[in-house]
């Protein structure tokens, strides 16, 4: 559902977003430029870069791409200066950079869980830390992409689970050190989100995106549109006094599984 937030919410605003290039991160992008920010987006692939750049520049938005791994501290730090010198103190920084792969434990090799967590958790620490001297203060907003699997253990997922875990009180930890000099941090939680590569690998078949309906509370598949309104809420003043909070943009889905068919018969309708 698209949301009527004021046209120049953003306006003289710089957003920093990592994995910008796809998926829901891209569509934070197009949202915070569609408000009037100017937005700069950062990832590896340089030819996905450019393409999001141009999206976003289609659009009438004031954007800026750099290519970095998360993984790389210097590089992060030398990509936040260069947003800040071309446009001044960031007002949201998103942690969006993630990797996954399924996996048993005893078919997980170290580098493979090591490479998670770099990517998920190393990869927000990264960026969180080396954007404190170009944030905003007071007002700035970082917010990180987490998941279900930080609470719910998944089988296969193992480094994932671990590494979303740490993303979870990594922010909380923040929240309370940076609270001092105004900033905010918050984490978003998403479900199933529908045209993600993460949704068509997990979920590949029409039959089991009807299943996985079912299994959510409001029987509906989430849109890059959802997280990017949360995203537009805790980056705006309208979330101004929350912070440390992680934030389930689900559907439901956290509450459990919500299928009753096998209740039917009993059922009131």
């Amino acid at each position: 559902m698209t949301h009527p937030f004021k046209a120049d919410l953003f306006k003289d605003k710089t957003m920093f977003i990592t994995g910008g290039s796809s998926g829901i991160n891209l569509g934070i992008a197009e949202k915070y430029g569609q408000l009037g920010a100017n937005v700069v987006i950062m990832a590896r692939n340089p030819d996905k870069i450019d393409k999001a750049v141009a999206l976003l520049k289609s659009q009438g938005s004031e954007a800026m791409g750099i290519s970095c791994d998360v993984r790389d501290y210097d590089g992060v730090e030398a990509a936040l200066k260069k947003a800040f010198d071309h446009y001044g103190e960031l007002q949201t920084v998103i942690a969006g950079a993630a990797g996954n792969f399924l996996s048993p434990i005893v078919g997980l090799t170290s580098k493979g869980f090591q490479t998670v967590i770099d990517i998920d958790l190393m990869g927000t620490f990264n960026v969180f830390r080396a954007s404190y001297d170009y944030l905003a203060k007071p007002g700035a907003s970082l917010i990180a992409i987490t998941a279900r699997q930080a609470i719910h253990p998944r089988p296969f997922q193992a480094h994932a689970c671990a590494a979303k875990a740490g993303v979870n009180m990594l922010c909380k930890c923040l929240a309370l050190e940076w609270g001092q000099a105004g900033i905010r941090v918050n984490a978003i939680s998403p479900g199933p989100i529908d045209d993600t590569e993460g949704f068509r690998r997990l979920v590949p078949t029409e039959e089991k995106v009807e299943a996985m309906k079912r299994e959510i509370p409001l029987k509906s598949i989430g849109t890059k549109s959802d997280i990017a309104n949360m995203a537009t809420y805790l980056a705006s003043e309208a979330s101004e006094y929350c912070t440390g909070g992680i934030f389930n943009v689900d559907g439901g889905n956290e509450l459990g599984n919500a299928n009753y068919d096998f209740l039917t018969p009993f059922a009131r309708t």
